[in-house]
């Protein structure tokens, strides 16, 4: 009361103001770190690979994003330069950070590029190899010391939180081709003549971008569905996203970029195999963000909320103990590799699984964008879908959580071939899909979507 009264008297007699209480604001910190393996490995993404890397184009980074909202609420986003993770890797991750931090599941989302230049990890196409028990250790060695590297990104983002606004808006690159639609030799003269390629795609660039109390860009994260295939060759590199990230971070010091890779399961940078044309798409994707941060964003009041849960999704077939030895004798080695693997399960456990606990996650900010996250790698069918359905303020994020197959449609299932059902066999699970997975996967999302959404 006698404040009151003071205030008053300062804005009659001398005609001061009060200065009136700050308004809620986000609060953001972004942090990085390398995670170049030290010494040769073998490489993730390709089964035609027959040695360890033997240098870098590029360090690979994991890097963190801290927002919090008004409220105190803590929302973690690890992204990753690596082709992907395996659920039991991400568990781990999140337990240390849940551990640590006293966070929600919900709360902790981890994204990998899907970089074909990066190491081995873990489990994940660990089908797709056929290396000596040292390399197999170097793998070990690697995987034990990723989580903790993961959590000290997260740890410097956190002493970097400060005073932010939030802003999104989406741009758009068109370098991503439809795959299974169109042969890579005949695009570049497709293109030429001016004819339009075939089979559907999403060219958006999703972009969220966190400005201090200055106006400098200190953080910003965003998304493109395509494949991270540019490259092949045996150097550790980013590929496009990787070049992008750098792209921006040159253009804005100070600040880092995040990439997220969306619902590119089937759709490739095309053509492909230099690092100059690796160069052009992280330089088209970064010209593509740096067009949207030139304009004015759209806000994001300061609300976070999430959700996630790990549905049951059953594959067709479940084969027995007989029919895998039968598999071990295949004259396709990777068919054979596959069913030694499972055989190995077989010795835990009575029988395999009949379904896989697929994650889905989604958060909502500022109670009106919405970034679901998906585990797999996702086809394009998945975003296109989710955007109409549930509005344009819809992002989706694909390798996320656990990458532990392709995540194919109801069409892509159907039509078959590498990403509805061969790709099953690097992946060392035993048998396609069984049929309903996309309604079963895009049913959680609405769940999920209504429940933030308070309906």
């Amino acid at each position: 009361m006698k404040r009151m009264l003071v205030m008053t008297l300062l804005t009659t007699v001398f005609g001061f103001s009060p200065i009136p209480a700050a308004e809620p604001s986000w609060k953001a910190g972004f942090a990085q770190v390398a995670i170049t393996p030290t010494e040769p490995m073998w490489m993730s993404g390709y089964a035609s690979r027959t040695a360890p890397a033997n240098g870098a184009e590029t360090e690979l980074w994991a890097k963190a994003a801290v927002l919090e909202d008004a409220a105190g609420k803590r929302a973690v986003l690890i992204t990753l330069d690596l082709v992907g993770i395996s659920r039991d890797i991400s568990h781990d991750v999140c337990q240390l950070i849940m551990n640590k931090y006293r966070l929600p599941r919900e709360a902790i989302a981890l994204s990998t590029s899907h970089t074909h230049c990066g190491p081995v990890v873990g489990k994940t196409l660990r089908s797709m190899y056929f290396i000596n028990d040292a390399e197999s250790q170097k793998i070990i060695t690697y995987t034990t010391k990723l989580p903790a590297k993961l959590l000290t990104a997260v740890d410097a983002a956190v002493a970097k939180l400060e005073p932010v606004t939030l802003g999104y808006a989406v741009g758009q690159a068109g370098f991503a081709v439809n795959r299974r639609e169109n042969k890579e030799a005949d695009v570049p003269k497709l293109r030429a003549a001016g004819t339009p390629l075939k089979g559907p795609n999403d060219h958006d660039v999703p972009v969220l971008a966190a400005r201090n109390v200055k106006g400098q860009l200190t953080g910003v994260v965003f998304g493109y569905a395509c494949h991270a295939t540019t490259l092949g060759f045996q150097k550790w590199c980013g590929d496009y996203p990787g070049f992008a990230m750098m792209n921006l971070e040159k253009s804005h010091p100070g600040s880092v970029a995040l990439f997220f890779a969306g619902c590119g399961a089937d759709q490739n940078p095309i053509p492909r195999r230099t690092v100059e044309l690796a160069r052009n798409y992280g330089q088209q994707l970064a010209s593509a963000v740096d067009t949207v941060l030139a304009k004015p964003l759209t806000p994001l009041q300061p609300t976070f909320t999430a959700a996630y849960q790990e549905i049951q999704l059953a594959l067709a077939h479940i084969p027995n103990r007989d029919e895998l030895i039968q598999q071990s004798l295949d004259k396709n080695k990777y068919i054979a590799a596959r069913a030694k693997m499972l055989l190995k399960d077989l010795e835990t456990q009575d029988k395999l699984p009949p379904a896989y606990p697929y994650p889905v996650q989604t958060w909502r900010l500022g109670g009106e964008l919405n970034l679901v996250t998906l585990g797999g790698e996702v086809v394009v069918d998945y975003s296109l879908r989710l955007k109409k359905e549930l509005g344009p303020k819809t992002w989706v994020m694909g390798y996320a959580n656990d990458v532990m197959a392709y995540i194919p449609s109801h069409r892509v299932l159907k039509e078959g071939g590498y990403e509805g059902a061969t790709s099953m066999i690097y992946y060392g699970l035993p048998s396609p899909w069984a049929q309903g997975i996309e309604d079963r996967i895009i049913a959680e999302v609405h769940r999920q979507s209504q429940k933030l959404r308070g309906k």
